[in-house]
């Protein structure tokens, strides 16, 4: 799969998830195999000024190839700023937000908003295209809502400007996240343009990868929430994919282990410890809710609480040896003492 001159390894990617896609995760998930993995959704006007929380959303990592920064905007002169500093920053692709639903994006005419209007959609596409010379991509809905699916049009009036590759949520804006994704929804994009085009929404495993590649007519998948706690999952899928395996091979608990306390040491380099401890918990409780483990679900709970609530980095790396060696019941010998 091609984005432009860029080869990608494999045809799956990691989405952009505010909170989560920081550098720490796409590194990770990049090391385990993905084959394209999103930054966070980066506002260009904020990114301009140099906003600190926009800088380190924007921020890149050599050993992560391609580096694709999302950028998110309502006026052309800011996307193209936005376009200009991510080329600056060394984004080998650019890509424009026009899927997310939140209300405070919307709100600001920015994301799945500019899906109401194509004519207001269309200047902040060529002004983002223009600006760099890097690949462009686009990330969008299916449409507003059910009385305006025009994902088929907004593509083609995308690939027309230059856009290079078009990822769809099988969803509208007014779904949110209720439902399920309809992957044959976007076999209406797929078939009105000849860049590949990136199926999203619901996909958790081998089964529904191939699924709604089937369905979509996609040239590629990509994964969101299933990969927290499993970076090394869009990697697996892929290489079943490849070989036409049915099931995808999960790695050991002890690499499972090696993975996570990666991940939670760059977490802390670029954070620092006293907020790194804290951004990394959602990632933490993630492995642990994931962990190869024959414990219930009870127990699997009071070992995720009590290795989140750990702010010395020494004491979790500990524990996540000691719940990983299968001996997680030890964690619990201090609460019933």
């Amino acid at each position: 799969m091609k984005i432009g001159p860029i080869s990608l390894a494999n045809n799956i990617a990691v989405a952009p998830m505010s909170g989560v896609s920081d550098v720490a995760f796409r590194r990770a998930a990049s090391d385990c195999g993905a084959g394209l993995v999103v930054s966070e959704m980066v506002a260009s006007a904020e990114l301009a000024r140099a906003r600190p929380d926009m800088v380190r959303r924007a921020e890149g990592d050599p050993a992560v190839r391609p580096f694709v920064m999302q950028l998110a905007g309502r006026e052309p002169h800011w996307m193209a700023e936005g376009a200009r500093l991510a080329e600056a920053a060394g984004a080998d692709i650019v890509d424009i937000n026009m899927g997310c639903p939140s209300r405070q994006v919307t709100g600001q005419l920015c994301g799945s908003a500019l899906m109401r209007d194509l004519d207001q959609a269309l200047p902040l596409i060529e002004a983002t295209v223009k600006a760099t010379s890097k690949p462009v991509t686009l990330k969008m809905r299916l449409g507003w809502d059910w009385n305006c699916l025009n994902a088929p049009e907004l593509a083609l009036r995308a690939e027309a400007a230059g856009v290079q590759m078009i990822t769809v949520h099988g969803r509208t804006r007014n779904d949110f996240y209720k439902g399920q994704a309809n992957w044959s929804a976007v076999s209406a994009v797929s078939e009105n343009v000849s860049i590949p085009v990136i199926v999203n929404g619901d996909i958790v495993d081998l089964q529904t990868v191939r699924q709604a590649l089937q369905e979509s007519g996609a040239a590629g998948a990509m994964i969101g929430r299933a990969a927290v706690g499993r970076p090394w999952l869009p990697g697996a899928i892929a290489t079943a994919l490849a070989s036409g395996a049915t099931h995808i091979a999960s790695p050991s608990a002890e690499d499972q282990l090696a993975i996570a306390l990666a991940h939670y040491r760059h977490t802390l380099e670029v954070y620092g410890v006293r907020l790194g401890v804290k951004v990394a918990r959602k990632h933490l409780a993630g492995y642990i809710d994931h962990a190869p483990l024959d414990i219930d679900p009870a127990m699997r709970r009071r070992l995720r609480a009590v290795i989140c609530e750990l702010a010395d980095p020494e004491a979790v790396e500990d524990s996540l040896a000691c719940l990983f060696g299968g001996q997680g019941d030890r964690l619990l010998v201090p609460l019933a003492a």
